[in-house]
């Protein structure tokens, strides 16, 4: 067997833990060390940063920043009573509990263009069950639906469309959160 060969057969024997002896203390790696630390003058890179902003987030971005029992506030802007966000809009949207969405009020979202791939929909205090012929429709639609309780949904939109994908809520104001 070749030098090459043999000493490839004490490496694998040494990173699964075999004993082989004194050969395997050739292959043992050094202590790692914290000893050093990088102060300023190991780096130029290691100076302040500073940040010039040029342009806030994206006007056309809906961005959810709190919500009440009265309704949202949506980038500034206080929507009073259950809202659908589109990608470009606010509206008003008309059902009054979980039990008022149905294919007809969810027929905004899936008209649209370019087509939402994920609908968040926010039902108050907790989550509530839709009926399967619902969330059957949407998927003959092609569009994602992820039923939440409302405080849930507005982060998942958030976060959703800092992603920038296109996305969709309609929510309903929890009876119980704050004024």
């Amino acid at each position: 067997m070749s030098a090459l060969g043999s000493s490839r057969v004490l490496y694998r024997r040494a990173v699964y833990g075999l004993r082989l002896g004194a050969e395997a203390t050739a292959f043992k790696s050094p202590p790692l060390s914290r000893s050093h630390r990088l102060s300023p003058s190991d780096d130029e890179l290691y100076q302040k940063t500073t940040v010039t902003l040029l342009q806030r987030e994206a006007p056309e971005v809906a961005f959810i920043e709190s919500y009440s029992q009265r309704g949202f506030t949506i980038n500034g802007d206080r929507v009073l009573g259950p809202c659908a966000l589109l990608p470009r809009a606010v509206l008003q949207w008309n059902v009054g509990t979980y039990k008022d969405i149905s294919e007809d009020s969810l027929s905004l979202f899936y008209l649209l263009e370019p087509k939402i791939e994920i609908l968040v929909l926010g039902t108050g205090d907790r989550v509530e069950r839709l009926e399967p012929r619902i969330l059957e429709f949407m998927k003959k639609k092609r569009i994602a639906v992820e039923v939440q309780d409302t405080a849930n949904a507005c982060a998942t939109f958030n976060f959703l469309t800092s992603e920038r994908r296109i996305t969709a809520a309609g929510l309903i104001p929890p009876p119980s959160a704050g004024q």
